[in-house]
């Protein structure tokens, strides 16, 4: 295959390609070669008078209640490189989209917190190859995101108020391989999770294609350790009994022994390029009464691949005073990545704004 300049890596910077670069920010939302910096008004207008047009006089949006603001419309084939944004408010309240191509139906849809691995709310910095959050609030994701005719990305703010966003969506105008898949993220959340359910992280999933990450944010609900879980990866004809079954929610997330620091005897935050606990979430005595943890686990290197579909589940699992696993019923949200094929099966709704929020 001819090297297109999509993804490059260390080993490739020195390759020249035809591909061509271009970036949309409120400084230029349409892309186009040669229109960035030239407006005349916009949120900066007042702190550029005197100065005058290029002088960032539109550095942001703001994306009203209620509202759907559109991000970005690419036509032609190329690929999304790197999105950069800074969402001010409820960060389950602003509704990251993505369309490919022909489609009516997103192949991304997640709260945007949820979707920089960030679902509590609260800063927590995350160094990962895929995904960084950096001071003061910045979210960064570099999952490439081909696609062949168009791509369409919205931001809907379903908060009470008004929204600031500064963002900028990297990418590039090139032929994209015939092997190339459509990048997909879906979030869910059950709140409490049913006595001995098992919560589901992806199903009815349809196509050829590989998944590439999770993101979970877990609420505890019990005293006690809540991570002796399994996650099953059902591949494409498996019934009952799963292709791929983990030995605990700790080890899949790269982690082991409760994620505990034993010299310190406490839990211990780690941030790796491809998996991390990265955010914890502490009682204070007061209010906050619970444990939160964020983790996730990027499959750069081991995508799981299926033909025809996929699903995929996760047990929550504490322990009783007898060593008897006790089914815990926590508050489990979750984002899962990966690539297919198109058509898009449709995802379930989203919960309302109610129910996403985290209290």
């Amino acid at each position: 295959m001819a090297f297109n300049g999509l993804g490059m890596n260390m080993g490739t910077l020195s390759r020249l390609s035809s591909a061509e670069t271009r970036s949309i920010s409120p400084e230029n939302f349409s892309g186009e070669k040669g229109q960035g910096g030239r407006a005349l008004e916009g949120t900066g207008a007042k702190a550029a008078s005197g100065l005058g047009q290029g002088w960032k006089v539109s550095p942001s949006v703001i994306v009203k209640a209620g509202e759907t603001f559109e991000l970005a419309t690419i036509s032609g084939s190329g690929a999304i490189q790197q999105i950069w944004m800074t969402p001010t408010g409820n960060w389950r309240f602003s509704i990251l989209r993505i369309y490919w191509d022909d489609q009516e139906q997103p192949s991304v849809e997640c709260p945007v917190g949820d979707f920089f691995a960030s679902g509590w709310g609260k800063y927590s910095p995350l160094s990962s190859l895929a995904v960084c959050v950096n001071p003061g609030s910045a979210f960064n994701c570099y999952w490439e995101m081909p696609f062949r005719k168009r791509c369409r990305v919205t931001l809907t703010n379903i908060a009470d108020s008004d929204m600031v966003l500064y963002y900028q969506i990297n990418y590039t105008l090139t032929d994209v391989p015939e092997d190339a898949a459509y990048f997909h993220a879906q979030f869910r959340r059950v709140n409490p999770l049913p006595y001995k359910g098992v919560y589901t992280l992806a199903e009815g999933i349809r196509g050829q294609g590989h998944y590439v990450g999770t993101y979970i944010a877990w609420g505890v609900n019990n005293s006690g350790w809540w991570g002796e879980g399994e996650i099953k990866f059902y591949i494409d004809d498996d019934d009952d009994f799963p292709t791929i079954c983990g030995t605990g929610t700790e080890d899949y997330f790269c982690g082991s022994y409760n994620f505990e620091n034993k010299e310190k005897a406490e839990y211990e935050a780690f941030s790796t390029p491809y998996a991390g606990l990265h955010q914890i979430l502490k009682p204070d005595g007061v209010y906050r009464s619970q444990m939160r943890f964020g983790m996730y686990r990027w499959h750069i290197t081991d995508p799981v691949r299926f033909q025809n579909e996929l699903k995929v589940t996760i047990q929550a699992l504490g322990w009783r005073a007898d060593r008897r696993y006790l089914p815990l019923q926590d508050d489990i949200a979750s984002v899962v990545y990966w690539y297919q094929t198109l058509p898009t099966a449709p995802f379930p709704a989203l919960p309302d704004k109610d129910y996403l929020e985290v209290i």
